[in-house]
């Protein structure tokens, strides 16, 4: 019986129902508790999410430019809307009041949009700012917004591998881009990983202001599967290893409860939430109510 009541509180801290707003971070807490399949047509190819903290749903945005997609945290399909002009699109972050960002890898541009239930929008109609020069397929590979400074995180894939602050200037267009960890050389390796896939900053989650990991990130490692929470300077903190989950991953997102989710390219949208050690279970199974439940139904 307590396995089935350990399963009950697995489900629903996958839906999120459940889960209490986190106090700090540690990866070495969180387990793979639930994986959905996302929209096979507007999510193709899956290369980015992003968490809507106005509506609490998460938005998909695949490599090919065509869709961002509007998904609940089971993955399935809420809204999405059109996009024309874009190409090799591979990050997305929310602003707030309905804007995002997304960023096109090769172009390094990043472009602002307000985001519109079946509606459609072009590359030309929306403001950018360029971060950096055309490169091949080793650009910009993700991006997220800080709410705290105003400011944007953004990560390099190679060749140099890199991770910016960077002030974004919708309306002149401008960018001032500062390097938070700088590699010895252009083919150095940083944290270890054979690329950069994702960035998410800590600031969006609101019960971490004001704590020792405010200001962390989540990285994410495709080609090295690992994500990874680091500091601002570059030191790892924690890390979960994701190659026995998936090899095509590479966009990751937190929502308010601390919950993650990493979208792959299959598209497929896999939910890691931090798990309590065992002493824990009884507690959370009695705030649930699940041990009543439980003892109820035997004396019946």
């Amino acid at each position: 019986m307590f396995r089935s009541c350990l399963a009950a509180a697995i489900a629903l801290i996958a839906t999120g129902s459940a889960s209490a707003s986190i106090t700090q971070l540690d990866l070495a807490d969180y387990r793979l508790v639930a994986t959905h399949d996302l929209p096979s047509v507007q999510a193709s190819e899956a290369s980015a999410v992003t968490w809507n903290w106005d509506t609490d749903t998460l938005f998909v945005l695949g490599d090919e430019g065509d869709y961002v997609v509007e998904v609940n945290k089971q993955g399935q399909r809420i809204s999405s809307m059109n996009l024309f002009g874009f190409d090799d699109t591979e990050g997305l972050s929310y602003l707030g009041n309905g804007q995002f960002v997304l960023v096109e890898e090769r172009l390094q541009d990043v472009h602002r949009f307000s985001y519109t239930a079946g509606g459609s929008i072009g590359r030309s109609a929306t403001p950018a700012v360029s971060v950096g020069a055309t490169v091949g397929n080793v650009g910009l590979e993700g991006l997220s917004y800080d709410p705290l400074s105003g400011r944007f995180i953004l990560v390099k894939e190679k060749t140099p591998q890199a991770v910016y602050d960077a002030a974004l200037d919708f309306t002149t267009g401008s960018a001032t881009v500062t390097e938070l960890v700088p590699p010895a050389n252009q083919f150095a390796r940083l944290f270890d990983t054979l690329d950069l896939a994702d960035v998410q900053t800590l600031t969006t989650v609101a019960s971490l202001r004001g704590t020792a990991d405010q200001d962390n990130l989540l990285i994410y490692s495709q080609e090295t599967p690992r994500l990874m929470e680091v500091t601002r300077s570059g030191e790892v903190l924690s890390q979960f290893d994701f190659s026995a989950i998936a090899e095509d991953a590479e966009g990751v997102t937190i929502d308010g409860n601390g919950v993650i989710y990493i979208v792959g390219e299959t598209p497929r949208l896999y939910v890691l939430a931090p798990v309590p050690e065992p002493e824990g279970w009884a507690l959370l199974l009695a705030g649930l109510g699940l041990i009543g439940a439980t003892a109820r139904r035997r004396l019946s």
